[in-house]
């Protein structure tokens, strides 16, 4: 069966009637064909505009959260008559406006400071009204405090050439960037520390003062002023101790600075000063005196007060420098004069000062040369006995004698190795050649002299000195009684606990120990008691004059007996007449030494003299 022929009957029938109830209706009530059309493109552009606006609104919506999404970024949007409309949470942040304290203001009320009012208002209207643009720039916007902010400005309008544009400021702040530069500026021309100026700004200021001081026929003062022993406060109590004497040092030379005054801070514990008009020596005096009463106050570090002091140097314009870097080199040259004088000490700057620096820098090149090169030896002087004028021992003293020109004095190279560091290459090469020598005449029957050496302070600093020293002993197969050394007081006084027990072990292994230039130092008889040596040698100073100087006499005699008593044996030097000889075998010293007898020689006469080819000097057997 078909499933149509299958429906109830009347079913068939209500269907029919449907049919023809549905034709009916569509002849009675069908429009034209045209009027269908127009109601389909009606239709589809409702549609059209529905699907643009939904575009916009999406488009709008993302464009608010990109301008949201920039938390760094302050944009604000203005109408037409500059009120604003819009103002994200950077423009918040940046300009210290909520949103809602914004809304409806001028901006010209708001973010533009009143020197710039009139020209944001005509460039506002001339973008309106005229199509000029506002150029993007780099502008200062005013705060909600009234503070200037630094930005970088951008500008874009939206509904251009309509009744109801809006203008967008997209600012980008630069603050940070500011910042830095002024942070580079800063360290660029001041020091970090004490916001002085630093060498480079000083120099500069300095020209231009000079150049007035020209115009004017004045002269000027420049002080170099370096502080005593800064390192060993900074090791002592800390760098913050250190920093806080720098700060208050600062304090104390503005208050005693006038406006047209210079200071700077050209290194950790240097200060320069310059002081334009101040030429004639009372005057001078007057501003060395103002910058020494600086010191004078203790400065409070680390909980106590403690006395600080610091050496000046003084140049002067015109003598001693026309420019800035002249002066301030030479005031340099005074001070490091001043220096080798000892603690607070004032220097003025002298050409001969300047000569000797030249001299050295040349020196100190030729001495790297001249180790290189062997140009160095030693000579021996003899000690002798003051009683029976025997030789007992020698002492080695170092010579440079250059391949071309002059002999050079120790006095002035030794001291340029301790500064450059080459003493370790040179105390090395005298601990061997002094080995080697005494080798050689050990193999020639000599047995009975020994050779004391000096050392340096600089040596004992450097880390295995003295393992050196006896290695060079073992290597030349020499004992303690063959080789002996001699150290300055203050050496002693500044080594460290690992160089004072290294000479503890060579002390109790029978080497000779000896105590140079006694008497000179400050500390020499509370210290004494606590160092291992063996004997002491009197400072010539005091020989020089003991016989009609009734204190240096005493001062002699004095050490004589506090070196007895404590079982040393007492060398004197520098004895140059009989007098000083008859004086101190009165006092029972063990030892003499002196150009009264023997000068130092080179090894060759020390050969001669041993063997009893030169006769001993006369006052050795009366």
């Amino acid at each position: 069966m078909n499933i149509r022929d299958s429906r109830h009957p009347k079913d068939s029938e209500r269907l029919k009637r449907n049919r023809r109830k549905f034709s009916d209706k569509r002849v009675i009530n069908a429009p034209s064909a045209s009027l269908a059309v127009d109601i389909d493109a009606h239709d589809a552009g409702k549609q059209e505009v529905e699907v643009v606006r939904r575009q916009y609104l999406e488009s709008e919506q993302r464009f608010r959260s990109l301008l949201e999404s920039l938390p760094k970024v302050a944009v604000q949007g203005y109408d037409r008559y500059r009120r604003v409309v819009y103002w994200n949470e950077g423009s918040a942040r940046l300009y210290g406006y909520t949103s809602e304290e914004a809304q409806g203001q001028l901006l010209e009320d708001l973010i533009i400071p009143a020197f710039m009012r009139d020209g944001v208002i005509q460039a506002h209207r001339a973008w309106i009204e005229e199509g000029v643009v506002i150029p993007a720039s780099e502008l200062e916007l005013k705060h909600k405090t009234g503070e200037l902010i630094s930005v970088f400005s951008q500008h874009l309008m939206l509904n251009e050439h309509t009744d109801s544009p809006l203008l967008f400021c997209v600012d980008v702040d630069l603050s940070d960037q500011k910042r830095a530069h002024r942070d580079l500026k800063f360290a660029t021309h001041f020091d970090w520390l004490t916001h002085l100026p630093n060498r480079q700004s000083f120099e500069i200021n300095l020209d231009s003062l000079l150049d007035a001081c020209r115009r004017r026929g004045n002269g000027l003062t420049t002080l170099y002023l370096d502080i005593d022993n800064f390192v060993e406060i900074n090791d002592a109590l800390g760098y913050d101790q250190g920093d806080r004497l720098l700060i208050e040092l600062t304090r104390r030379l503005k208050e005693c600075q006038r406006v047209t005054e210079l200071v700077s801070r050209v290194s950790s514990d240097e200060f320069v000063l310059a002081f334009p008009g101040v030429y004639l020596s009372s005057d001078v005096r007057r501003i060395v005196r103002h910058v020494q009463n600086v010191f004078r106050k203790p400065f409070f570090l680390d909980g106590r007060e403690r006395q600080v002091t610091a050496c000046l140097g003084v140049a002067l314009f015109p003598e001693n420098g026309e420019s800035s870097r002249e002066l301030i080199r030479n005031a340099d040259v005074a001070k490091n004069r001043a220096k080798l004088e000892g603690r607070g000490a004032v220097c003025f700057f002298q050409q001969k000062l300047h000569d000797e620096l030249v001299r050295q820098h040349y020196l100190l090149a030729r001495l790297k040369e001249a180790l290189d090169n062997d140009e160095f030896s030693l000579h021996y002087q003899p000690q002798v006995s003051a009683a029976s004028g025997r030789i007992e021992n020698l002492e080695a003293l170092i010579r440079w004698e250059p391949a071309e020109g002059p002999t050079i004095s120790p006095a002035e190279f030794i001291t340029l190795a301790e500064y450059s560091g080459l003493i370790h290459r040179l105390g090395d090469w005298v601990i061997e050649e002094a080995c080697r020598q005494q080798e050689e005449w050990r193999s020639k029957g000599f047995h009975e002299h020994r050779i004391d050496i000096n050392v340096s302070g600089r040596q004992l600093v450097g880390r295995g000195a003295l393992k050196r020293f006896e290695d060079a002993l073992q290597r030349h197969g020499l004992a303690p009684r063959d080789i002996g050394i001699e150290l300055t007081e203050n050496v002693l006084i500044e080594a460290d606990e690992t160089a004072i027990e290294d000479l503890r072990r060579l002390y109790h292994r029978g080497f000779h120990i000896a105590l140079d230039d006694f008497g000179t130092g400050y500390s020499s008889l509370s210290y004494l008691k606590h160092f291992p040596v063996t004997a002491l040698k009197i400072d010539r100073s005091f020989i020089q004059d003991a016989p009609t100087q009734p204190k240096d006499r005493a001062i002699m005699e004095g050490a004589i007996l506090i070196g007895h008593r404590l079982g040393l044996e007492v060398v004197a030097e520098g004895v140059e007449n009989a007098e000083q000889l008859s004086l101190l075998r009165d006092m029972h010293c063990d030892l003499i030494q002196g150009f009264f007898f023997f000068r130092p020689m080179p090894a060759e006469e020390i050969d001669r003299l041993l063997s009893g080819f030169v006769p001993t000097h006369k006052g050795l057997t009366s």
